[in-house]
């Protein structure tokens, strides 16, 4: 079986799905292992290492005409000549975009997206890349937050005054809210955690930072590990609350997402409004379906009125090209390696728990429950009584 590794076509995408180091991992499976010519450069993985690893260097045409496999970090190119019976495993939205899965299925492709992955099963810890690349983007934060503040992170006692140290606090505290914590206490900073898991307190303080109780929303924690989606009157009554807390802070980083759905709005217009001038706000859950702070914008920066800057956060792992990809590397291998057969041909079985969290698109149709669902049409509201509408 023929396994290629694309290179990335998102704007500003530097990681690879594939590194160097997990060429012989494959090969050793009995996989033939080709690399688009370039596609580790932004990774700063020339052909030459892939070359000498086992692999085979070819060009963007030759790789989707014979291979059986697409490893990919996020989507293929549009206009990827994908062909029936291959498939592509990498990371592919199928929730924020239903119709992408669609267009795999119409054309014969099955669709394996990491996304889907079942996070609470100990088997399936070494594939999971949401944790991977989340780690890394809640590292990533906290240098963009620190370079934007125009203070010191840590207390510095010096000859010319003593400084201060920054507080910081961060708003959901899953992977990325964790190593954020942990990267901003090893800067110095005084941290502070929340999050609407009350099993979260214990991590959070573990790191050494102080958890925020609040009374008005008990109870958050949902299914996968991730928290639940709040109602609307939980979401204002924690809105309210936490902007006092919000005031005091000299950093905010917020890393709240809902798989599929807007990510829940935890800074209002009138905390950031109540913070003070020189304030930063780094919103991971930044996206084109909304963030968590009002008035960011995907892939920007702007300072407000009162001096209180926003920076709208995008894709932080492509801006960790390197590790990103080593540690992203590992998942990928990991899946793959799990669906092959004795034989080293993929082995489609949605029996497979880990295979039906991933498996969205298979023999011309779109399997995935959930995509499915996205996918159908709505059904028609039920007629009342007569003179009821």
């Amino acid at each position: 079986m023929k396994v290629a590794v694309v290179k990335e076509a998102a704007p500003g995408e530097r990681r690879v799905a594939l590194v160097p180091e997990g060429v012989p991992r494959l090969t050793g499976a009995g996989l033939e292992v080709l690399v688009q010519r370039g596609a580790g450069e932004g990774s700063w993985f020339p052909d030459s290492s892939y070359s000498e690893a086992g692999a085979s260097i070819v060009a963007a045409a030759d790789l989707y005409q014979s291979a059986d496999v697409i490893l990919t970090v996020t989507r293929p190119d549009d206009g990827a000549p994908l062909r029936a019976g291959q498939a592509v495993i990498g990371m592919l939205s199928p929730l924020i975009d239903p119709q992408y899965s669609a267009s795999l299925a119409r054309l014969g492709v099955t669709a394996v997206s990491l996304d889907g992955l079942p996070r609470t099963l100990s088997r399936a810890q070494s594939m999971d890349a949401l944790t991977s690349q989340a780690n890394v983007a809640g590292y990533k934060a906290v240098l963009i937050a620190a370079a934007a503040y125009g203070r010191f992170f840590p207390l510095l006692i010096t000859a010319a005054g003593t400084a201060r140290p920054c507080k910081a606090l961060i708003l959901g505290t899953g992977v990325a809210g964790l190593q954020a914590i942990g990267t901003a206490r090893r800067l110095g900073a005084q941290v502070s955690g929340y999050d609407v898991r009350p099993a979260s307190k214990g991590e959070v303080e573990s790191l050494g930072a102080t958890f925020i109780s609040l009374t008005s929303v008990q109870g958050g924690a949902g299914e996968g590990g991730y928290a639940r989606e709040l109602t609307r009157e939980e979401r204002d009554a924690q809105q309210a609350e936490l902007t006092a807390h919000i005031a005091r802070q000299d950093v905010v980083i917020t890393t709240a997402q809902v798989p599929g759905r807007r990510p829940p709005l935890l800074v209002t217009e009138d905390a950031v409004k109540a913070m003070a001038a020189g304030s930063v706000i780094v919103d991971m859950g930044a996206s084109a379906l909304g963030g968590n702070v009002a008035g960011s914008v995907p892939g920007e920066t702007i300072v407000t009125e009162n001096g209180v800057t926003i920076i709208g956060a995008v894709n932080l792992p492509a801006t960790v090209p390197t590790a990103s990809s080593n540690a992203y590397s590992r998942n990928i291998s990991a899946l793959l390696l799990h669906m092959v057969s004795a034989d080293g041909d993929l082995a489609i079985d949605t029996s497979d728990e880990i295979q039906a969290g991933v498996i969205v698109a298979h023999g011309g149709k779109v399997v995935h429950p959930a995509v499915a669902k996205l996918l159908a049409p709505a059904e028609p509201e039920a007629a009342g009584p007569e003179g009821e509408s």
